[in-house]
């Protein structure tokens, strides 16, 4: 059986779940009710003296401080191929910008993609570390986050610093 631990941390945006498993950082929740319903099916051990755990939580305290732009964590991104192509071009958005759903669509080469673009980012299991959040509307504004979470969306754009509109 695999081994997941858990740590969580107290941010701006409420508090955050961080879970790995074999090493690799597989979730990061944002509120216990996401991470009880996402973790349901799994026996975790709550671990916050594990390395990872610590520099993880390290580097997101960095974040919300404006100290790091960039996350360097080992991930585990588990999806489909097309989930994962979609999170890796979010991974490429640079701190402080956005793209819209469409850009996102272009860049993968899957033009009529946007809706499932959006579904992609719903499924993004590493929020914040894979920054879903710089994903809005061709005309700028905030759409759904977390499903309908959009004021967490904003919370973390005025963070960096990114223009939308509210």
């Amino acid at each position: 059986m695999n081994s997941r631990i858990y740590s969580r941390t107290e941010t701006p945006i409420g508090e955050i779940y961080i879970v790995i498993e074999e090493q690799l950082l597989s979730a990061v929740y944002i509120g216990e009710e996401d991470f009880l319903v996402g973790e349901e099916e799994f026996q975790l051990k709550f671990d916050p003296s594990n390395p990872l755990l610590k520099k993880c939580k390290l580097q997101l305290d960095e974040y919300f401080k404006g100290e790091r732009k960039e996350f360097n964590l080992p991930v585990d991104p588990q999806g489909t191929t097309f989930q994962r192509s979609v999170w890796k071009e979010l991974s490429l958005i640079p701190f402080g910008e956005t793209r819209s759903y469409q850009d996102i669509a272009l860049k993968i080469g899957k033009e009529k993609a946007v809706r499932a673009i959006g579904q992609a980012n719903k499924a993004n299991r590493l929020p914040i570390i894979i920054p879903c959040h710089r994903v809005i509307g061709k005309n700028k504004s905030l759409t759904g986050y977390a499903g309908t979470r959009t004021d967490i969306k904003e919370k973390l754009l005025f963070l960096e610093g990114a223009r939308f509109k509210s």
